[in-house]
Order: C-alpha cells, then structure tokens, then sequence
C-alpha cells in the first residue's frame, strides 16, 4: 500500500458519507490530482492515494473491513501489526551510516512501514472507469497505454528496454526511482509499470527493507557481517547483545527519488538464529551462562 494516510482525511469526506457524496470528493480531488492536469512533483503520488481511498471506500465490503481493522486489514498477514516483519516492532534500534573508511552509529527512530498485500488496481483505470470508460483530458484519450513488467532492481536503479508499440520496436528509457503503478509518459503512448516481487528487498515508497540473519554469537559478542543492497554488498558492524527483531537504518542507501533529489534508506532487520540443537558441552556451557 503506498498510504497509510486516513482514507477519509484523503478524500475530505466523514464516515457516514452517502456514496453521492463519495463520488463527488473523489472527482473533485481526481481532476485536481491527476497528471496529465497538475503537473507538480507530488500530483502523481497524490493521486494514486485519491485512487485508493476510492477503490477501498467505495467497495462496500472493502470499506467494512477498513472500518473494522483500518490499513492492517489490507496489509500481509491480514491485520497483524508491524507488517512483513510481524511483532509491531517498535523504534528502530540505531541508524548505520557509511562514510569514509570509519563507521558511525547514532540513535535514532524510523517510521514504522506496512507492505503491499492487497494489489491496489491502476489508478489510471479506476479514474477512466469512474468516467465511463475514458478520460476527460483528450490529450489521455489520444495516446495508447501499454503495460511494462520490470524487476525491482530495474526499478530502483532504471533501465533502457526495447519494446512492441503498434508493430514497430522502440527502446524506451525507465528512470531510477519508478514504482508499482508509475506512469511515464512518452511523446505518442504511456507506460504503466508493473515491478515483480524481490527475493530479498522489500519496498516502501523509496525506502528499501531487507531480513538478515545472524548467529547467536554474533547477536551476543557482536561483529561485522555484509548485507545486500541495491549497490551491492556493505559491511555492518552488529553491537553486542543485539537482541533479534532489532532494526538498522542504512542512510540514504533505498531508491532514488522519481520527483526531486535524494535517496531513501535502507532498513535491516537482524533476526537471530537460534540452533535447534545442541550438544552436551554446549549445554553445560548455557546452563553455567
């Protein structure tokens, strides 16, 4: 879910809004919203929100559920708290910062995410199928729309791909930064991106979130380990008693921004591996522990 901003705040409306009244705050902020109108470096995201609010509110057992359990009842795991990472875990433990050979930790709280796992539809298709069938901008009537599949890396760090439009081939460039979503708009046709799942990154807005495991003496005695990120492996360094669950921020090491500059952060939550057996000596040394 790319909000987890009020459904009702977005669209301005109260709880006990008639459904007369729902399509009239959704057209309202849809034509203020939509790209192709307002061409300032939030009207994408904010009308992908409007769309949302739309999708959920006006589906009469979806806006049950949403009063009922709110975002949760949309995220993975059907309304357990903390999202992908479970347990509603809390601040994070301490920022991780790279720079210049000597590494610096510094505490810190990152704001908690929620990961897509209802699948929101095009926006784009909702505000075409609220207005019959098309667009009240005819510059959006004239230009065909074609679906693009990319890997997340593709996504996060761009891509120059060939592809079929009216017969013809044509290589398009996909900047870093672009989203489950995103529309990108060419002289003759537009492009709605579609980003398959990662194995290992996990993605809010520009901000990247990985799980890593580490062993129990590295949880308790501390030390260096490499994570993945989306530029490659980076060496962290693990404090003593890290207590599993426990998150790092990684400064600007998550997506380039689309609109504006900058990147976003990388999270990593430690997650320590317990052994599921032991030996005697082992236990002797515990159990003396």
């Amino acid at each position: 879910m790319s909000t987890k901003k009020d459904f009702y705040d977005i669209l301005g409306i109260s709880k006990n809004a008639s459904s007369q009244e729902l399509k009239k705050a959704y057209r309202k902020q849809a034509l203020q919203w939509h790209p192709d109108r307002n061409k300032s470096a939030e009207a994408s995201e904010k009308f992908k929100e409007v769309n949302e609010a739309y999708e959920i509110l006006g589906n009469p057992q979806k806006k049950q559920s949403y009063d009922q359990f709110g975002h949760a009842a949309f995220d993975q795991g059907g309304g357990s708290a903390g999202g992908p990472f479970g347990g509603g875990q809390g601040p994070f433990t301490y920022t991780y910062t790279s720079g210049g050979g000597d590494e610096a930790f510094s505490r810190g709280a990152g704001p908690g995410s929620a990961w897509e796992g209802f699948d929101f539809s095009d926006p784009f298709e909702i505000f075409e199928q609220f207005f019959s069938g098309g667009s009240p901008f005819r510059q959006t009537q004239r230009k065909p729309r074609y679906g693009l599949s990319l890997t997340f890396q593709e996504a996060a760090k761009g891509v120059e791909k060939e592809v079929a439009i009216e017969g013809k081939r044509k290589k398009i460039k996909i900047p870093a930064g672009v989203d489950e979503g995103s529309r990108i708009e060419f002289n003759d046709f537009y492009i709605t991106i579609d980003v398959k799942p990662d194995k290992i990154f996990q993605r809010d807005g520009n901000d990247v979130l990985i799980n890593q495991e580490i062993s129990l003496k590295m949880a308790i005695l501390g030390g260096v380990i490499e994570v993945p990120t989306i530029d490659g492996d980076l060496k962290l360094r693990i404090r003593p008693g890290t207590q599993s669950g426990s998150m790092v921020r990684l400064a600007a090491r998550g997506v380039k921004k689309l609109h504006g500059y900058g990147r976003g952060d990388q999270y990593v939550r430690l997650l320590v591996k317990i052994p599921d057996k032991l030996n005697r000596k082992q236990k002797e040394i515990l159990e003396e522990f």
